[in-house]
């Protein structure tokens, strides 16, 4: 079996839950409850976990052979038990505070054991063998991202496509020894992403000291986020994946625009996808006094405690809508500070429906604290800033047309490989689709029709000055036009438009006579 069949089989028992009469949004929270009793059980036969992290009496070997209501009662005792850490009697049953927080509050709602039953013989029946070369923890990413697609779930309205997360990490190249965030954790994609990355490079870290080895899994990433359900899935994503964190987990509960975020020790790297919107009757939207900009934005919000949570020197990689970059008061005031304290060096212009929310327009930030030659500086720290347009002249992503590596791989290549974005840079390098064209080097070289040959680049660089003086200090920059837009200035007069449209409308209406005639005359 692939990969994407275990994924399907798994989607599959939905049907199962469905008839039960469990909806969508909480498919995944119930399946998740029982597949990852499974996946731990697979991952210790498997020698992955070199200890069962689950106690005698809640795993998969104590629901598999059952069958009827015994089943189904002996499921919400061993809920119970991983829940509170006690048994139905009060007799502790284990002292584990990751396995209580991942099952905090886990409750089932299958009422038919005959259902319970059908789920664990399908589970049963998977190739789990296969399931391992690819890693049990990507199968459930991989359950995570079928979640995110299918809009009946709600799940995916602002999914971070698993192409741009890794994207953003190979960009910004975490390093063995540094703390990495994500204030807006989700199911931990972009901490998992980072991970994966940092075993590639050190042979799954088998070249790791004990201590670095013990950092990494303990102390190295560190998420926050406000929906318990969601922090469930995180936890059980990142164990699967071999990431601990501390006594909380990687991903703690909490507000990350309140207390929560307020206590994060200062992050060597910070990546992130705030959540889109307001809050909830346009109060301030976080609780921070150490915040010096208060709005209802979200994301005004976060950005700011993003770039003021790095350590100097620091580097993030954010995601954020299209009215962060222009929004005024506030949104001005923000963008000043954060190029005073930041060294905002690219801006990527994502293309419209990657993300499931149709019509949000995305950009991603990097930056990194401080200036490019002094890591302390707090004043006018961002002197160029380079735009990389992805959105103009693209293809129509969706389910059809999904996002891939492939349509980020030009973008990689020229953000270079210092991961602050301070590599040696040139304007002029772009790709239209799948096919590249470079700028006539002669003509730049001669100084000839250079701004127009760069007018159609995808990749340009702007003055910090001139974002100033000429823009506002807005960051809304954009230079190319999509080859099917109507430029207004070309447009006839109004008269001649009112006049020509009037008579398609008499065409269309002298058509429709004809029809009504020929139609009266055959009957």
């Amino acid at each position: 079996m692939t990969h994407n069949d275990i994924v399907q089989k798994l989607w599959n028992l939905c049907d199962v839950l469905r008839d039960d009469g469990i909806n969508y949004s909480d498919y995944v929270t119930e399946l998740v409850l029982l597949l990852f009793i499974k996946m731990v059980h697979e991952n210790t036969e498997a020698g992955t976990l070199k200890k069962h992290p689950l106690p005698e009496g809640c795993r998969w070997t104590d629901i598999n052979d059952k069958s009827g209501i015994n089943l189904l009662n002996d499921y919400k005792l061993i809920l119970l038990s991983l829940s509170t850490g006690k048994d139905a009697d009060g007799k502790l049953v284990h002292e584990d505070p990751l396995i209580s927080a991942i099952y905090a509050d886990a409750q089932t709602r299958l009422r038919e054991p005959r259902h319970l039953e059908q789920m664990i013989k399908t589970l049963d029946q998977i190739d789990w063998f296969s399931a391992a070369k690819d890693g049990l923890g990507d199968l459930y990413e991989g359950l995570l991202e079928k979640n995110a697609s299918e809009t009946k779930s709600g799940a995916g309205q602002y999914f971070t496509p698993r192409a741009l997360i890794n994207s953003m990490v190979r960009c910004m190249q975490p390093q063995i020894g540094e703390v990495i965030q994500d204030p807006a954790a989700g199911t931990a994609g972009f901490l998992v992403a980072a991970d994966q990355y940092m075993r590639e490079q050190t042979d799954d870290y088998m070249d790791l000291s004990s201590k670095e080895a013990a950092f990494q899994k303990h102390k190295a990433f560190v998420g926050v986020e406000l929906v318990p359900n969601t922090r469930r899935l995180s936890l059980m994503n990142c164990l699967l994946h071999g990431m601990e964190g501390d006594d909380e987990g990687v991903v703690h509960l909490g507000n990350a625009l309140g207390d929560a975020g307020k206590a994060l020790p200062k992050a060597d790297i910070i990546l992130a996808n705030p959540p889109f919107g307001t809050s909830k009757g346009g109060e301030a939207s976080n609780t921070r006094d150490d915040l010096t900009y208060k709005t209802s934005n979200k994301q005004l919000a976060f950005l700011q405690h993003i770039y003021r949570n790095l350590k100097p020197g620091g580097r993030a990689a954010v995601v954020l809508p299209d009215n962060v970059l222009f929004e005024a008061g506030v949104g001005t005031d923000v963008r000043r500070d954060l190029m005073n304290k930041c060294n905002l060096h690219t801006i990527l212009r994502l293309p419209t429906g990657i993300f499931y929310a149709q019509g949000v327009k995305t950009n991603v930030l990097f930056f990194t604290k401080g200036s490019a030659k002094n890591p302390k500086q707090e004043e006018n720290c961002t002197q160029d800033v380079w735009v990389y347009d992805l959105r103009t002249n693209m293809s129509n992503f969706g389910k059809r047309t999904p996002f891939g590596d492939s349509h980020l791989t030009p973008f990689e290549k020229v953000f270079g490989k210092k991961a602050d974005g301070t590599s040696k840079r040139a304007e002029g390098e772009y790709s239209f689709g799948a096919e590249e064209i470079s700028v006539d080097k002669e003509a730049v070289a001669e100084n000839k029709n250079v701004d127009d040959k760069l007018l159609h680049s995808r990749w340009r660089v702007f003055k910090r000055d001139w974002i100033r003086d000429t823009k506002g200090d807005s960051l809304d920059i954009s230079w190319l036009k999509d080859k099917d837009s109507v430029d207004a200035a070309n447009l006839p007069e109004p008269e001649v438009l009112a006049r020509e449209a009037k008579d398609e409308l008499e065409a269309a209406l002298s058509e429709l006579d004809g029809l009504l005639a020929a139609l009266g005359g055959a009957e």
